[in-house]
């Protein structure tokens, strides 16, 4: 895996170095930075290295005739590419010469000459690259389907630039650093950012599934446009949103900027031809076993993540089928508090496949000292409970392999969450349940007792009730999110409207062709909290420790099938990712796929009550609601209320902008 950055327009080497210095833990084996003085273009890239150790060196540049000859394309590109293979036989067949052995980067040059922009429609794998065109004098870059790697971009003062992450973009002297007010409310509305906005005002994240363009001026041109003053770092206060395109993409009023269009998105269309049978089980099974055996390609050490759930436990299961006996490494962590430990069913299933099983026990106490640290090498807040334990198993796994396979996909594919077991009632609660009657009944929950255990009962109870205050699209943003929007209103200020808040829910729900509320939810949960909660997460926490993570749930072909497979599969009587527990039956122990889901993550609400985070509001915090955060802060103190979900939030936020 690698990082990448760029720019078109001032600046020179050593801001590119800067920049790409920035990322350097994306990226510790090599780095690689080119200028093409005339046309004002800077590529840059950090390499860690995972296939064709010896030839994959970037940015990489085309020699072949059919591409227009030394030099004419080149590239710089962060992820895998899974069939890259396929792809260069075909390319051959069609004339094209490869320098290299099997570079799946080189392959990515020679498809976008064959087949145009629309190639990235070909590829299985993740990415995020761009391109330089230098006949064309264009940019072409693009982000896989599900958002696995991360771009973000902006266009500002002349200059377009690009990264992998926010601190490189930053680097640039061109990069706005105002705060965004609306991206801030949505913060404590989601507990993240989701695209196309980032923390910052009029900086964007290329959402997953889009690719763009940019024609690249001349050098008078870009002249003729600079001049803006840099923007300050103060929060702004008034929102800068763009007018908005499909899953709120920006479309820039400046004529100048990129273009941005989406190739692909998740689209559910059931065939209700499916059933649940031996076919379709053993089809679900074998698909994903060959998205599993494609994600072993590597020319350097690779494990498992093993948590002792069902996805983990599945891709552990179907790996071990394609490496000799024994020789498969998994890694789990596990605490010392019992309620947040599964490392017993991680060793139940590492002795059940014979692998090589490492696990670490951590004591929680003590990890969360690390959490300051952790917290200002994010790029952008992301309130993600489970963000300490991933990046603890990421560093524990990072000690033996680089590359880790994982289960990242199936509850959002599968309908695995909780919140799913909750959208009939929830239905049938709001049709007959007048308002009035409501608002009594959330006042009774209110004086349940507070408990921090994990998922506690009043926990469920509470945020149930919470969630079903507001319209059915929202029923799942609200579920998991820190703030109401009445709350958010209250605490960021500000004109905002509910629809606006919730834009990309709204827009993700009203755009669902299936009409059910499950099929609704599944698209939800799939296009913004896959990409922008939990891959966001998965990628910061890893790539911090150099050590590049693999989802094989996101194959294409996985993918494909699930969304042909009618909800009723897998939302069954209540029981969730029922179709994939009876295609997993016989593949791993039954005692795995039968147990109660559990989370990976922190006693965030006890840790609060035990003082373990400090608040400085005046000082961290001068343009929000200080009385507000107080208020929750207390209530959650003294055990009228469960505000961790906000108080974390808000911690996290603290510590990240004391960077």
């Amino acid at each position: 895996m690698c990082g990448i950055a760029g720019f078109v327009g001032r600046g020179d080497l050593d801001t590119l170095r800067r920049m790409t210095d920035a990322i350097r833990h994306r990226g510790p084996d090599a780095e690689g930075h080119w200028r093409d003085e005339a046309a004002g273009v800077h590529l840059g890239h950090r390499r860690l290295s995972i296939v064709d150790l010896g030839g994959g060196a970037q940015p990489m540049w085309c020699a072949c005739a059919k591409c227009g000859g030394e030099g004419a394309v080149g590239i710089t590109f962060n992820g895998e590419i899974y069939n890259h293979a396929e792809l260069r036989a075909e390319l051959k067949e069609l004339g094209h010469e490869f320098r290299t052995d099997h570079s799946d980067t080189e392959v990515l040059l020679h498809a976008y000459r064959e087949w145009g922009d629309a190639f990235v429609e070909r590829l299985n794998g993740m990415w995020a690259f761009v391109i330089h065109d230098r006949g064309r004098r264009r940019l072409f870059g693009s982000r896989d389907r599900f958002g696995k790697k991360p771009m973000y971009w902006f266009h500002e003062r002349g200059t377009f630039a690009w990264a992998s992450e926010l601190p490189a973009l930053r680097e640039h002297p061109d990069c706005p650093r105002s705060l965004d007010a609306l991206s801030l409310r949505k913060y404590f509305a989601y507990c993240y950012i989701p695209a196309p906005r980032s923390i910052y005002e009029r900086v964007w994240k290329l959402p997953g599934g889009h690719s763009f363009s940019y024609d690249i001026p001349a050098a008078a041109e870009i002249a003729g446009r600079v001049g803006v003053p840099p923007a300050d770092s103060r929060v702004s206060r008034e929102s800068s949103q763009a007018p908005e395109g499909p899953r709120g993409t920006p479309t820039l009023p400046d004529a100048h900027g990129p273009h941005v269009w989406r190739y692909w998105s998740y689209e559910l269309e059931p065939d209700h031809s499916l059933r649940d049978d031996e076919s379709l089980r053993q089809r679900l099974a074998t698909t994903l076993e060959a998205a599993t055996k494609r994600r072993l390609m590597s020319d350097v050490p690779l494990g498992v993540f093993l948590s002792g759930g069902i996805d983990s436990s599945a891709i552990a299961a179907f790996a071990a089928r394609h490496v000799p006996a024994g020789a498969l490494n998994t890694f789990s962590i596990g605490f010392q508090d019992p309620t947040f430990d599964e490392s017993a069913h991680a060793q139940l299933v590492a002795d059940t496949l014979n692998t090589r099983h490492r696990h670490d026990v951590l004591d929680l106490e003590k990890s969360a000292d690390l959490l300051p640290e952790l917290i200002s090498r994010l790029d952008e807040p992301l309130g993600d409970g489970s963000l300490l334990p991933t990046y603890l198993l990421s560093r524990f796994t990072r000690q033996h392999v680089t590359v880790a396979l994982g289960g990242d996909g199936g509850d959002e594919l599968f309908a695995g969450y909780d919140p799913f077991k909750a959208l009939r009632a929830a239905d049938r609660y709001t049709r007959f349940i007048p308002k009035p009657l409501h608002t009594a009944i959330r006042m009774l929950a209110g004086l349940l007792p507070v408990s921090h255990k994990n998922i506690s009962f009043d926990f469920k109870v509470k945020r149930f009730l919470r969630g079903v205050s507001h319209p059915a699209p929202l029923w799942n943003a609200v579920w998991m999110g820190a703030l109401e929007p009445k709350e958010v209103a209250e605490f960021v200020g500000g004109d905002v409207s509910t629809e606006e808040l919730y834009s990309e829910t709204i827009e993700t729900w009203d755009r669902c062709k299936q009409p059910h509320f499950v099929d609704r939810a599944l698209q939800w949960w799939t296009q913004i909290y896959l990409q922008d909660g939990i891959l966001a997460k998965v990628d910061r926490a890893s790539m911090l420790c150099s050590l590049e993570a693999r989802s094989p749930f996101l194959d294409i072909e996985v993918a494909d099938l699930a969304r042909r497979i009618p909800w009723q599969l897998k939302l069954r009587n209540g029981e969730t990712k029922w179709i994939l527990k009876q295609a997993l039956r016989g593949v791993i122990p039954d005692s795995i796929i039968d147990r109660p889901k559990k989370g990976f993550g922190m006693p965030i609400g006890r840790w609060l009550r035990e003082g373990k985070f400090s608040f400085d509001h005046a000082q961290t915090f001068p343009h929000l609601d200080v009385a507000f955060a107080e208020r929750q802060h207390a209530a959650h103190m003294s055990g009228a209320r469960d505000e961790r979900l906000f108080l974390w939030s808000y911690w996290l936020l603290g510590q990240w902008m004391k960077r």
